[in-house]
């Protein structure tokens, strides 16, 4: 199993850093938890011109396959905003946990995130399709 780094690097085009920045400040009422992650995501991010994001790098609208590294289990969800969201059809939302972990991270690298309950868990980023 990779390590996990609690802090992998972070890219994200300015495109994206702009709205999720927006989304981040509107949602602190409802979602205080996954909005300060996001936020702090933001803070270390790297913001490159649209266009100039790496194709392995985790961006908004991407589909994800990833491994919880506990189980094994390998899942393809696409990553969205929350009006976009369908968990049935795999859409998952940014602001959700497992959603702001996955923004900015790049293939082969692994995170620490922390479910709504508190639980910490390890994905590895396996492939990104934009």
């Amino acid at each position: 199993m990779p390590s996990p780094d609690l802090f992998p690097a972070v890219t994200l085009s300015s495109d994206d850093y702009a709205r999720l920045l927006v989304l981040a400040a509107a949602s602190a009422a409802s979602e205080p938890d996954v909005s300060d992650y996001l936020g702090a995501e933001l803070e270390r991010a790297m913001v490159v011109r649209s266009g100039e994001v790496m194709p392995t790098v985790v961006a908004m609208n991407a589909r994800v396959t990833f491994r919880n590294e506990a189980t094994g289990r390998v899942r393809t969800v696409t990553l969205v905003y929350p009006s976009e969201a369908d968990l049935a059809a795999g859409r998952v939302s940014v602001l959700t946990p497992i959603g702001a972990a996955l923004i900015g991270v790049a293939e082969g690298h692994s995170i620490c995130w922390y479910t709504r309950s508190g639980e910490a868990k390890t994905l590895t980023v396996l492939e990104v399709e934009k």
